[in-house]
Protein backbone atom coordinates (compact mmCIF):
# COMPACT_ATOMS: atom_id res chain seq x y z
CA UNK A 1 0.00 0.00 0.00
CA UNK A 2 1.05 3.37 -0.56
CA UNK A 3 1.30 5.34 2.19
CA UNK A 4 -0.26 8.56 0.15
CA UNK A 5 -3.63 6.69 0.80
CA UNK A 6 -3.84 7.37 4.52
CA UNK A 7 -3.56 11.03 3.88
CA UNK A 8 -6.14 10.68 0.87
CA UNK A 9 -8.55 9.19 3.44
CA UNK A 10 -7.87 12.21 6.04
CA UNK A 11 -6.54 9.75 8.20
CA UNK A 12 -4.15 10.90 10.64
CA UNK A 13 -1.24 8.93 10.89
CA UNK A 14 0.97 7.03 13.38
CA UNK A 15 4.72 5.98 11.89
CA UNK A 16 7.99 4.80 13.48
CA UNK A 17 11.37 5.36 12.67
CA UNK A 18 13.70 2.28 13.27
CA UNK A 19 17.58 1.54 11.94
CA UNK A 20 18.55 -1.70 11.06
CA UNK A 21 21.53 -3.83 13.18
CA UNK A 22 25.00 -2.55 12.43
CA UNK A 23 25.84 -6.66 11.67
CA UNK A 24 23.40 -9.08 9.68
CA UNK A 25 23.57 -11.26 12.55
CA UNK A 26 21.65 -8.93 14.60
CA UNK A 27 18.74 -8.91 12.49
CA UNK A 28 17.08 -11.37 14.18
CA UNK A 29 17.47 -9.93 17.43
CA UNK A 30 15.09 -6.86 15.78
CA UNK A 31 12.06 -8.81 16.11
CA UNK A 32 11.43 -8.13 19.67
CA UNK A 33 11.59 -4.36 18.45
CA UNK A 34 9.23 -4.83 15.98
CA UNK A 35 7.00 -7.34 18.22
CA UNK A 36 5.70 -4.39 20.75
CA UNK A 37 5.90 -1.60 17.66
CA UNK A 38 3.65 -3.51 15.11
CA UNK A 39 1.33 -4.48 18.33
CA UNK A 40 0.34 -0.50 18.13
CA UNK A 41 -0.41 -0.85 14.62
CA UNK A 42 1.61 2.14 13.37
CA UNK A 43 0.36 3.03 9.68
CA UNK A 44 4.13 2.54 8.93
CA UNK A 45 7.67 2.29 9.94
CA UNK A 46 10.11 3.94 7.78
CA UNK A 47 13.57 2.17 7.92
CA UNK A 48 16.65 4.34 8.02
CA UNK A 49 19.76 3.66 4.90
CA UNK A 50 23.56 4.18 6.08
CA UNK A 51 25.69 5.65 3.35
CA UNK A 52 28.61 4.05 2.13
CA UNK A 53 28.06 0.64 0.74
CA UNK A 54 25.51 -1.81 -0.51
CA UNK A 55 25.93 -3.88 2.92
CA UNK A 56 24.08 -0.79 4.35
CA UNK A 57 20.95 -0.84 1.41
CA UNK A 58 20.87 -4.77 1.82
CA UNK A 59 20.15 -4.87 5.48
CA UNK A 60 17.85 -1.79 5.03
CA UNK A 61 16.03 -3.75 2.50
CA UNK A 62 15.92 -7.09 4.51
CA UNK A 63 14.37 -5.36 7.19
CA UNK A 64 11.69 -3.74 5.43
CA UNK A 65 10.71 -7.13 4.10
CA UNK A 66 10.43 -8.45 7.29
CA UNK A 67 8.61 -5.42 8.37
CA UNK A 68 6.17 -6.06 5.26
CA UNK A 69 5.69 -9.42 5.06
CA UNK A 70 6.08 -11.18 8.45
CA UNK A 71 4.59 -8.07 10.86
CA UNK A 72 1.89 -7.09 7.56
CA UNK A 73 3.01 -2.98 8.43
CA UNK A 74 4.03 -0.91 5.02
CA UNK A 75 7.85 -0.17 5.41
CA UNK A 76 9.38 3.69 4.05
CA UNK A 77 12.62 2.77 3.03
CA UNK A 78 15.16 5.82 3.40
CA UNK A 79 17.17 6.05 0.27
CA UNK A 80 20.20 8.69 -0.06
CA UNK A 81 21.54 10.13 -3.41
CA UNK A 82 24.67 11.77 -2.18
CA UNK A 83 27.18 9.59 -2.42
CA UNK A 84 25.67 7.06 -5.49
CA UNK A 85 25.40 7.34 -8.80
CA UNK A 86 22.50 7.01 -11.45
CA UNK A 87 24.01 3.07 -12.08
CA UNK A 88 23.70 2.85 -8.36
CA UNK A 89 20.10 4.21 -8.04
CA UNK A 90 19.11 2.10 -10.43
CA UNK A 91 19.99 -1.21 -8.87
CA UNK A 92 18.50 -0.05 -5.61
CA UNK A 93 15.05 0.90 -7.28
CA UNK A 94 15.22 -2.68 -8.99
CA UNK A 95 15.38 -4.34 -6.04
CA UNK A 96 12.62 -2.29 -4.23
CA UNK A 97 10.45 -3.08 -7.19
CA UNK A 98 11.38 -7.26 -7.13
CA UNK A 99 10.58 -6.88 -3.71
CA UNK A 100 6.84 -5.02 -3.52
CA UNK A 101 8.50 -2.40 -1.60
CA UNK A 102 6.17 0.84 -2.45
CA UNK A 103 7.23 3.67 -0.55
CA UNK A 104 10.57 5.44 -0.36
CA UNK A 105 11.70 8.73 1.84
CA UNK A 106 14.15 10.50 -0.82
CA UNK A 107 16.90 12.08 1.21
CA UNK A 108 20.06 13.56 -0.19
CA UNK A 109 21.91 12.07 2.91
CA UNK A 110 24.63 14.13 4.89
CA UNK A 111 28.14 14.81 3.80
CA UNK A 112 30.95 13.03 5.32
CA UNK A 113 34.42 13.68 4.52
CA UNK A 114 35.07 9.79 4.47
CA UNK A 115 33.34 9.05 1.77
CA UNK A 116 33.68 10.99 -1.71
CA UNK A 117 30.60 12.41 -3.17
CA UNK A 118 29.06 11.43 -6.74
CA UNK A 119 28.23 14.14 -9.56
CA UNK A 120 24.67 12.53 -10.42
CA UNK A 121 22.40 13.80 -7.37
CA UNK A 122 22.79 17.22 -5.58
CA UNK A 123 19.68 17.74 -3.87
CA UNK A 124 16.45 15.26 -3.02
CA UNK A 125 14.17 16.70 -4.90
CA UNK A 126 16.80 15.21 -8.20
CA UNK A 127 16.74 11.79 -6.75
CA UNK A 128 12.92 12.04 -6.32
CA UNK A 129 12.32 13.53 -9.98
CA UNK A 130 14.72 10.52 -11.06
CA UNK A 131 12.80 7.98 -9.22
CA UNK A 132 9.44 9.02 -10.39
CA UNK A 133 10.45 7.90 -14.07
CA UNK A 134 12.18 4.90 -12.93
CA UNK A 135 8.94 2.78 -10.85
CA UNK A 136 6.11 3.33 -9.18
CA UNK A 137 7.22 4.38 -5.79
CA UNK A 138 5.10 6.60 -3.57
CA UNK A 139 7.92 9.27 -2.47
CA UNK A 140 8.15 11.17 1.03
CA UNK A 141 10.23 13.71 1.33
CA UNK A 142 12.14 15.22 4.86
CA UNK A 143 11.87 18.36 6.30
CA UNK A 144 13.83 20.83 9.11
CA UNK A 145 11.11 23.09 10.84
CA UNK A 146 14.29 25.30 12.01
CA UNK A 147 15.94 25.48 8.60
CA UNK A 148 18.35 22.81 6.85
CA UNK A 149 21.69 23.75 8.43
CA UNK A 150 22.63 24.01 5.15
CA UNK A 151 20.07 26.49 3.77
CA UNK A 152 20.63 30.13 3.17
CA UNK A 153 17.21 31.10 4.47
CA UNK A 154 13.75 30.33 5.72
CA UNK A 155 12.82 31.45 2.14
CA UNK A 156 15.25 29.39 0.16
CA UNK A 157 14.21 26.36 2.27
CA UNK A 158 10.73 26.43 1.43
CA UNK A 159 11.45 26.94 -2.21
CA UNK A 160 13.68 23.45 -2.02
CA UNK A 161 10.64 21.78 -0.28
CA UNK A 162 8.40 22.93 -3.04
CA UNK A 163 10.88 21.95 -5.58
CA UNK A 164 10.03 18.25 -3.68
CA UNK A 165 6.70 18.85 -3.63
CA UNK A 166 6.92 19.11 -7.66
CA UNK A 167 8.96 16.35 -8.32
CA UNK A 168 6.48 14.14 -6.17
CA UNK A 169 6.84 13.83 -2.69
CA UNK A 170 3.37 12.69 -0.96
CA UNK A 171 4.04 13.81 2.15
CA UNK A 172 6.84 15.49 4.47
CA UNK A 173 8.46 13.88 7.40
CA UNK A 174 10.18 16.52 9.92
CA UNK A 175 13.37 16.57 11.46
CA UNK A 176 13.11 16.15 15.32
CA UNK A 177 12.65 19.45 17.09
CA UNK A 178 11.27 20.33 20.66
CA UNK A 179 9.38 23.55 20.41
CA UNK A 180 5.90 23.08 19.30
CA UNK A 181 5.60 26.81 17.83
CA UNK A 182 8.84 27.07 15.67
CA UNK A 183 6.54 23.61 14.11
CA UNK A 184 3.49 25.39 13.82
CA UNK A 185 4.78 28.84 12.47
CA UNK A 186 6.95 26.29 9.93
CA UNK A 187 3.54 24.65 9.14
CA UNK A 188 2.08 28.20 8.51
CA UNK A 189 4.81 29.25 6.36
CA UNK A 190 4.93 26.32 4.30
CA UNK A 191 1.80 27.02 3.33
CA UNK A 192 2.02 30.66 2.63
CA UNK A 193 4.55 29.38 0.29
CA UNK A 194 2.63 26.87 -1.75
CA UNK A 195 2.89 23.42 0.10
CA UNK A 196 -0.40 21.42 0.14
CA UNK A 197 0.80 18.21 1.34
CA UNK A 198 0.85 16.76 4.34
CA UNK A 199 3.21 18.12 7.14
CA UNK A 200 4.45 15.12 9.91
CA UNK A 201 5.96 16.28 12.95
CA UNK A 202 9.13 14.28 14.18
CA UNK A 203 9.63 13.47 17.83
CA UNK A 204 12.52 12.17 19.99
CA UNK A 205 12.18 11.71 23.23
CA UNK A 206 14.75 11.93 25.47
CA UNK A 207 16.48 9.30 27.28
CA UNK A 208 20.03 9.44 27.05
CA UNK A 209 21.58 12.75 27.11
CA UNK A 210 24.54 12.20 24.88
CA UNK A 211 22.57 10.54 21.99
CA UNK A 212 20.14 13.72 22.36
CA UNK A 213 23.28 16.11 22.29
CA UNK A 214 24.57 14.66 19.25
CA UNK A 215 21.51 14.54 17.31
CA UNK A 216 20.72 18.40 18.17
CA UNK A 217 24.30 19.35 16.91
CA UNK A 218 23.76 17.25 13.30
CA UNK A 219 20.53 19.02 12.58
CA UNK A 220 20.55 22.33 14.48
CA UNK A 221 17.71 21.80 16.59
CA UNK A 222 17.48 24.51 19.44
CA UNK A 223 16.73 23.58 23.03
CA UNK A 224 14.18 25.53 24.77
CA UNK A 225 14.28 26.66 27.91
CA UNK A 226 11.93 24.10 29.71
CA UNK A 227 13.98 21.35 27.85
CA UNK A 228 17.61 22.40 29.02
CA UNK A 229 16.11 22.40 33.00
CA UNK A 230 15.35 18.46 32.31
CA UNK A 231 19.10 17.73 30.54
CA UNK A 232 21.07 20.03 33.19
CA UNK A 233 19.18 18.13 36.20
CA UNK A 234 18.23 14.69 35.14
CA UNK A 235 21.74 13.82 32.77
CA UNK A 236 23.19 12.34 35.41
CA UNK A 237 20.21 9.73 36.35
CA UNK A 238 19.27 7.34 33.63
CA UNK A 239 15.90 6.44 34.98
CA UNK A 240 14.44 10.01 35.97
CA UNK A 241 15.50 11.26 32.58
CA UNK A 242 13.40 8.81 30.73
CA UNK A 243 10.47 9.20 33.18
CA UNK A 244 10.77 12.91 32.39
CA UNK A 245 11.81 13.02 28.73
CA UNK A 246 8.80 10.60 27.94
CA UNK A 247 6.31 12.81 29.96
CA UNK A 248 8.45 16.40 27.61
CA UNK A 249 7.88 14.13 24.53
CA UNK A 250 4.06 13.12 25.34
CA UNK A 251 2.97 16.72 26.25
CA UNK A 252 4.62 17.69 22.81
CA UNK A 253 2.55 15.34 20.91
CA UNK A 254 -0.31 16.21 22.68
CA UNK A 255 -0.46 19.87 21.65
CA UNK A 256 0.44 19.05 18.09
CA UNK A 257 -2.50 16.74 18.11
CA UNK A 258 -4.97 19.18 19.71
CA UNK A 259 -4.02 21.14 17.01
CA UNK A 260 -5.18 19.32 14.29
CA UNK A 261 -1.80 18.11 12.80
CA UNK A 262 -1.52 15.37 10.19
CA UNK A 263 -0.31 12.63 12.66
CA UNK A 264 2.90 11.97 14.60
CA UNK A 265 6.63 10.20 13.09
CA UNK A 266 8.12 8.92 16.27
CA UNK A 267 12.01 8.28 16.03
CA UNK A 268 12.06 5.36 18.86
CA UNK A 269 15.94 4.29 18.41
CA UNK A 270 14.82 0.64 18.40
CA UNK A 271 13.92 0.90 21.91
CA UNK A 272 10.34 -0.82 22.41
CA UNK A 273 9.79 0.53 25.43
CA UNK A 274 9.65 4.56 24.00
CA UNK A 275 7.11 3.30 21.45
CA UNK A 276 4.95 1.84 23.94
CA UNK A 277 4.72 4.38 26.61
CA UNK A 278 3.87 7.48 23.85
CA UNK A 279 1.32 5.27 22.69
CA UNK A 280 -0.52 4.14 25.95
CA UNK A 281 -0.07 8.11 26.53
CA UNK A 282 -2.30 9.13 23.75
CA UNK A 283 -4.58 6.05 22.86
CA UNK A 284 -7.27 7.61 23.07
CA UNK A 285 -6.56 10.66 21.44
CA UNK A 286 -4.96 9.75 18.00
Amino acid sequence: MKISEIYSQKKRSLSFEIFPPKKDSELKNIDATLEVLCQLKPDFISVTFGAGGSSNCNRTIELAKKIKYEYQVEPVVHLTCLTYNKKEIDAFSEVLTKEGIENILALRGDRNPDIPEKNDFKHAFQLMEYLGKKGDFCMAGACYPECHPESESRVSEIQHLKYKQDAGAKVLLSQLFFDNGLFFRFVEDCRIGGLTVPIIPGIMPVINAAQIKRMVTMCGASFPERFRKIIRKFEDNKEALFDAGMSYALSQIIDLLVSDIDGIHLYTMNNPAVAGKICEGIRNII
